[in-house]
């Protein structure tokens, strides 16, 4: 196997391809516009489901790492009314097939199963054009370039990469999530602690899609809010979030009335409140084959979140590798193969993803009673 692989982005499904592809003895460079891995913070929790995430980690040989830093009890699942009244209460027993970690640990350990100088730090990609033959060169804001047979584009919503692929461009879902962490919770916070308890609490009103919280439990006693809210993007265009006090006090307002353990999560917040717009592209979003080019993870399919995206970049990276050790000698073949399987694929979980937020602003008691079944019955 001759071909370079070039990977644009080091998020996990960027970090999964290359580590699948290593575990082949293929060689690969990962660039990514951060400067460092800790330039800053890597999200909060993610459930790793066993159909598909950690499949993926199985197939980089990361299983035990993986299971090393799973955080015991975040399986656990509370439903609260606005008033606080608890309307369900599932306690993580272990048996569980999505357990939950922290994003940046699971992103170090791909980082750390790497060789050195795999990831190339500080180069953000301002250009990218084919040159024939599936060549493509990638210019980076520094003035650099690199030349490959093999452009992986893993970066994301946003991708550079993508407009060799397709002419779609993310929309806005019509959601926004306003986030806040609580830290030292059992000490500071222990009301809203209490409401959230071991794992993961979600509030919303029944029969409504305009307005609901969710919040998980992290580590370090750190507590993770995501407020949500269905308002057009000119709604949020009015609030000035360069005044923390102010954007706090404006979005605490949308929530009048609802139990105060509850609302702690967004006056009591440690860090002034960050506004995360919801995108997505088109449902079945599919590109003709161009050689030389792919796309994984959200720069091939993102949707609105439904606890999937992480997974199925993680298994977009092993699949794409795997398919690039079956056809070493034809990477045409490889990415006619990976993007056979990896269209319908994306497109069901789409329509699932846009089913699951539907189900969620709906009834959450109904959708997280019957999501608890399924799990019993799995």
């Amino acid at each position: 196997m001759t071909t370079h692989v070039t990977i644009i982005g080091a998020g996990l499904g960027g970090l999964t391809l290359a580590r699948v592809l290593h575990v082949h003895g293929i060689p690969a460079t990962v660039y990514e516009a951060e400067a460092s891995p800790m330039a800053r913070l890597q999200g909060g929790m993610l459930d790793i489901h066993d159909y598909n995430g950690q499949l993926a980690l199985e197939k980089a040989d990361l299983l035990d790492e993986f299971r090393a830093i799973v955080l015991a009890g975040r399986q656990a699942t509370r439903v609260l009314a606005p008033d606080g009244t608890v309307l369900l209460d599932e306690p993580d027993d272990g048996t569980g097939s999505r357990p939950e970690v922290q994003r940046g640990e699971l992103r170090q350990i791909l980082l750390d199963s790497l060789p050195a100088g795999t990831v190339r730090w500080g180069h953000k990609v301002s250009s990218v054009r084919a040159l024939g033959e599936g060549r493509h060169e990638v210019t980076f804001a520094d003035g650099g370039t690199v030349v490959t047979n093999l452009l992986v584009g893993a970066d994301g919503a946003w991708s550079r990469v993508r407009p060799l692929l397709s002419e779609a461009t993310p929309e806005y879902f019509g959601r926004t999530f306003v986030e806040t962490y609580l830290y030292d919770a059992e000490t500071r916070h222990p009301a809203a602690a209490k409401a959230v308890g071991g794992g993961s609490l979600f509030v919303l009103d029944k029969g409504t899609n305009r307005r609901w919280i969710g919040a998980h439990r992290e580590s370090g006693d750190t507590l993770h809010a995501y407020v949500t809210l269905a308002r057009p993007l000119e709604w949020f265009d009015d609030i000035d979030f360069t005044d923390a006090a102010a954007a706090t006090a404006r979005i605490a307002a949308e929530f009048d009335g609802w139990a105060p353990e509850i609302t702690a999560l967004i006056t009591d917040s440690d860090t002034a409140p960050v506004l995360r717009p919801l995108n997505s592209l088109p449902i079945g979003h599919r590109w003709d084959r161009v050689p030389g080019v792919t796309l994984v993870g959200d720069a091939a399919h993102l949707a609105p979140p439904d606890g999937e995206g992480a997974n199925l970049a993680m298994q977009d990276g092993a699949e794409l590798a795997l398919a690039v050790a079956a056809y070493p000698d034809d990477i045409e073949q490889a990415l006619t193969v990976y993007e056979e399987a990896l269209f319908p694929r994306s497109a069901t979980a789409a329509v699932e993803a846009v089913a699951t937020n539907e189900a969620i602003g709906q009834d959450l008691l109904a959708f997280f009673g019957q999501e608890a079944r399924d799990e019993q019955e799995a």
